[in-house]
């Protein structure tokens, strides 16, 4: 940001491809810098020109309010400090007060990569700039108390993260209330110890939901570094609820009504969409086939590649989307095609149709596919044992944890993230377990992706038993998981 003040007739002119929000700062700086005891711009006749560079970059927010005011102040010669080394950002009130901005946090990320030792923001934003350590977090309530900083007259200490390295314990015992289902609950579990992708099919009141949301909360918490990423898509969305980082996946579940930019983000200047949102968490997509196709379709891409390119007239952003996709369906749009209990009311047309819905290539997509069938109401308790939950707890994490070894010089969190390159060093099968797998692949005539996504699960399933070669075993169940007939008859 530079600042020109010149004599000449009075004007204030922002420059550098502004929008309308940074534009209408020169009507809250003048107020602001007025009620902050200091003369405004309009005071003198001088000609000011601020300009925002590159001049060939949108600029957009009220963020620049801070930035643009200090520089004007020292600009006129009002203040004197070191500029350097230093990072303005935040909103102005009329009476000088600071605002909360978004996106604090990546810009706090950044500022530390240029080499930055402080960044001076509103003291709402403090907690989430202090989560970046080696750059002093100066939290401050109005533009007089920065002035009072940068002079030496009040100090501000910077803000010091207390939770650094503090990863607490965020699950919940949900699983407690799923009476039965144990072949559902299996698939649960290895889901959630190598971010698998997951689809329940069955009749209504089956327990689908109850499922999904019970798997958002046996998920292990997410690692620093996961954490990282995850803040600075909501900090920058504006969706930061407060200061603390928080460990806990996000757990989104959209609408069917859904439109396809709100599901994969942009508008007139590119957003995150649910699949951004949902990073390093779970998109649960209930009552999958009633979403628009178009909609559906879209996902085909994030889900392969772990981001979404969105390109506009006004640019081109790529988003992370690292998501496990949780989607659960019924037979038909009456819920009872092929139930034993109730009839199917349904046409033959519209159950065609209902399925059509969801193209094969989507489904090869999704790793884990489940039939979630009527449960009978026992007087007996079947749930699973308190004991038996911090065991599946327990064993997850232990699991998230030999993944995390095995990744540790490879940008890979989860099995369900390992690419072609690196799969056949990542997943050793035993020659038996080789054999069965390629029997069934040819025998069913499945897919390449459907070869690697079996490997995938089956790699899972022996990191939860621990094992270091995957063996004939794993695969057999990670077969009976990825080859459901009751869901191939679905499609």
């Amino acid at each position: 940001m530079e600042v020109d003040s010149s004599p000449g007739i009075h004007s204030f002119n922002i420059v550098g491809l502004p929008d309308k929000a940074v534009q209408e700062s020169k009507d809250r700086l003048a107020s602001a810098i007025k009620n902050s005891g200091f003369l405004p711009p309009n005071s003198k006749n001088k000609k000011i020109t601020i300009n925002l560079a590159p001049a060939d970059i949108k600029k957009e927010g009220p963020a620049y309010d801070l930035p643009i005011a200090i520089g004007y102040l020292l600009e006129t010669g009002q203040i004197r400090f070191d500029a350097s080394n230093r990072l303005f950002l935040g909103e102005l009130s009329l009476d000088g007060s600071l605002r909360h901005a978004n996106g604090v946090l990546a810009s706090a990320i950044l500022a530390k990569r240029m080499g930055f030792n402080e960044i001076i923001i509103p003291a709402e934003n403090a907690g989430e700039a202090a989560v970046v350590e080696e750059i002093g977090a100066i939290g401050a309530r109005s533009i007089g108390e920065v002035i009072s900083h940068l002079d030496g007259t009040r100090r501000i200490a910077p803000l010091k993260a207390e939770f650094l390295g503090k990863i607490p314990n965020v699950h919940d015992n949900s699983l407690l209330f799923i009476k039965g289902q144990e072949t559902a609950k299996r698939a649960l579990v290895i889901a959630a110890a190598g971010g698998h992708n997951l689809l329940m099919g069955g009749a209504p009141g089956t327990g689908k939901t109850l499922l999904a949301r019970a798997l958002s909360e046996i998920l292990p918490p997410l690692s620093f570094e996961e954490a990282i990423e995850v803040a600075k898509i909501y900090s920058a969305s504006g969706l930061t609820k407060d200061s603390s980082l928080s460990f806990r996946r996000p757990f989104r579940n959209p609408h069917h009504t859904t439109s396809a930019v709100a599901m994969v983000g942009g508008g007139t200047w590119p957003k995150p969409g649910e699949i951004s949102l949902a990073h390093r968490g779970v998109l649960f997509l209930d009552e999958f086939p009633e979403f628009p196709r178009n909609v559906l379709e879209s996902l085909r891409q994030p889900l392969e590649d772990g981001q979404v390119t969105i390109s506009r007239a006004s640019g081109s952003v790529s988003l992370p989307a690292k998501f496990m996709l949780v989607a659960a369906m019924n037979p038909c749009p009456c819920g009872n095609y092929g139930d034993s209990v109730n009839a199917c009311i349904c046409p033959m047309t519209a159950v065609m149709n209902y399925r059509k819905k969801i193209s094969g290539p989507l489904i090869d997509r999704i790793d884990i596919q489940v039939m979630v069938p009527r449960e009978t109401v026992s007087s007996e308790e079947n749930g699973t044992l308190p004991e038996k939950v911090e065991e599946i707890k327990k064993n997850i994490t232990l699991a998230r944890q030999i993944q995390a070894e095995r990744f540790k010089n490879l940008p890979i969190f989860c099995n369900a993230e390992i690419n072609h390159k690196n799969i056949d060093k990542c997943c050793k099968l035993e020659k038996s377990a080789e054999s069965l797998l390629r029997h069934a692949i040819n025998a069913k005539g499945l897919s390449l992706r459907s070869y690697h996504k079996i490997k995938k699960i089956s790699r899972t399933i022996a990191d939860l038993e621990q094992s270091e070669p995957i063996q004939q075993h794993h695969v057999a169940e990670a077969l009976s998981l990825r080859i459901n007939e009751k869901i191939t008859e679905l499609f």
